[in-house]
């Protein structure tokens, strides 16, 4: 099995990335409360159907995440964020509920940055080895 070669994700790509969790989990807010929701507490007022594809289009972001190289134990627990969302999500009532309260593309979106946040990290080490003038 051949490893992964990871692309270099652009800042266009990120901001695309944030604005579809931003979209999936918080994009609007019950007026007069700090409680966000969005499309995926929206869509899970239609049990299974609903939370079905709002986890398709979650998959998009873990697909990006991994083809900029983030390590399969993170991907496992993107998938797992996801995996809960869709599987709570998709009782009646309660996920909806469930839906609003945890933000599994949120979760993704942190998980995402730590890692290409740690990526900036370990260039910036290596260049100051390779450099030690700097």
């Amino acid at each position: 099995m051949s490893r992964h070669t990871p692309k270099p994700i652009d800042p266009a790509t990120i901001a695309r990335l944030r604005d579809l969790s931003d979209l999936l989990d918080s994009r609007w807010r019950i007026p007069g409360t700090g409680i966000r929701f969005g499309l995926d507490g929206i869509a899970s007022i239609v049990p299974v159907a609903g939370d079905t594809l709002t986890a398709l289009v979650s998959a998009y972001l873990i697909m990006e995440a991994r083809r900029v190289g983030v390590p399969t134990s993170t991907l496992v627990r993107m998938v797992g964020n996801t995996g809960l969302d869709w599987a709570v999500g998709s009782i009646p009532v309660l996920g909806t509920i469930f839906d609003v309260a945890f933000k599994a593309n949120k979760k993704n979106m942190d998980l995402l940055r730590r890692h290409l946040d740690r990526q900036d990290d370990q260039a910036a080490a290596r260049l100051m080895k390779s450099d030690p003038s700097r």
